[in-house]
């Protein structure tokens, strides 16, 4: 049997488990918040004040002795937590995790849902001047609070992080800085801008021409989805807290009818580009008990041979990891990527001892 024909027996099996395993009350899903240092003096007036959800597996509450591995898993763009509490792509956390733990899919495990979102639509999860310091939020003050907080296996081996497009790449940007320090397995899904291009094409150069003439954040709320993605990564990796009302140094400029690159601020972009940081930190992932991506191969988004191009890196680099493609749009597959794929993942992956 193939590997391929395994795991979709595999794939098989678990939805056959989930579908008819019987409804569970004893997991809980708790509303939560925490006051980030990290995020504050942020120049956009976001609130250092982050609301979570977290999701407490059936038994927590009468077993007091028991700790459990935890996943953290981040949102994408314009969106928020809620979104993996409201059928998100046909996924909701309690529902799924319940009905998995319940048919024997997965060991019980507590998933944390932090808001990355912000006034520009997302953070990236990324420390910046302008909009705060998200990753010493996340991997940092975040982490510390959950662990004293709630029964957690308090170290890298027992925690996983996962995210979706946005959060896809907080997962490949956060898990190259601090995996194995502080997480131990990483799953990105769909995860976007793994590699900056410095050649301006017929959809990009529209976009940085937009933001080029941009005068004011509110006028922001008015742009184009990709442009306004491409205006939160500015901020994210290239702040300049001495330009406002944007904050940002935007990678390309016109003079005399003619746009150019700014090398400057094509290098402060490329530190922050996954596949740039894999010569640099690829380390961390090799510390990774397991490390895998997928991507759908009809994304309108995140094309597919971006990380087709981040799966070669990688193995050039002799990290080991696991990449697949399926047939499916940027949101399509993701509900069923979550139950057979992303969550017994981690259940195999982190440490439950």
């Amino acid at each position: 049997m193939t590997m391929r024909v395994r795991a979709l027996v595999s794939s098989c099996l678990i939805i056959a488990a989930v579908s008819t395993a019987p409804a569970q009350t004893g997991g809980r899903l708790v509303s939560d918040t925490l006051h980030a240092v990290s995020l504050e003096g942020n120049k956009y007036g976001d609130n250092p004040t982050r609301a979570m959800f977290v999701y407490l597996p059936p038994g927590y509450d009468s077993s007091q002795a028991t700790r459990y591995p935890t996943v953290y898993l981040l949102h994408g763009f314009q969106t928020s937590e809620r979104s993996w509490v409201r059928g998100y792509a046909g996924f909701s956390v309690k529902p799924a995790m319940d009905s998995l733990i319940a048919a024997g899919a997965v060991k019980p495990m507590i998933i944390v849902m932090p808001n990355g979102a912000n006034r520009l639509g997302g953070s990236f999860y990324t420390n910046s001047e302008a909009t705060g310091n998200w990753d010493d939020y996340i991997s940092r003050e975040l982490v510390a609070y959950i662990d004293h907080k709630y029964r957690t296996i308090a170290r890298a081996g027992a925690r996983g992080l996962a995210g979706h497009s946005m959060g896809g790449y907080g997962a490949f940007a956060l898990g190259l800085r601090h995996g194995g320090d502080i997480y131990g397995a990483v799953y990105a899904l769909s995860g976007c801008c793994t590699h900056f291009s410095s050649n301006l094409g017929p959809i990009s150069g529209p976009i940085w021409e937009s933001l080029a003439r941009l005068t004011s954040l509110a006028d922001a709320r008015d742009l184009p989805f990709l442009t306004q993605v491409y205006l939160a990564l500015s901020a994210a990796f290239a702040p300049n807290v001495n330009k406002p009302p944007l904050y940002v140094d935007l990678p390309f400029e016109e003079k005399a009818g003619r746009w150019r690159r700014i090398d400057a601020v094509e290098e402060e972009w490329t530190e922050h580009a996954p596949q740039d940081m894999i010569l640099a930190d690829g380390d961390h992932l090799r510390r990774l008990r397991a490390f895998a991506f997928d991507v759908g191969t009809r994304d309108e988004l995140v094309a597919a041979a971006t990380l087709d191009s981040m799966d070669v890196a990688l193995t050039r680099a002799r990290i080991r990891h696991t990449y697949e493609k399926y047939d499916g749009t940027h949101t399509s597959g993701v509900g069923l990527r979550m139950i057979t794929k992303v969550l017994p993942f981690f259940s195999r992956a982190l440490d439950a001892q």
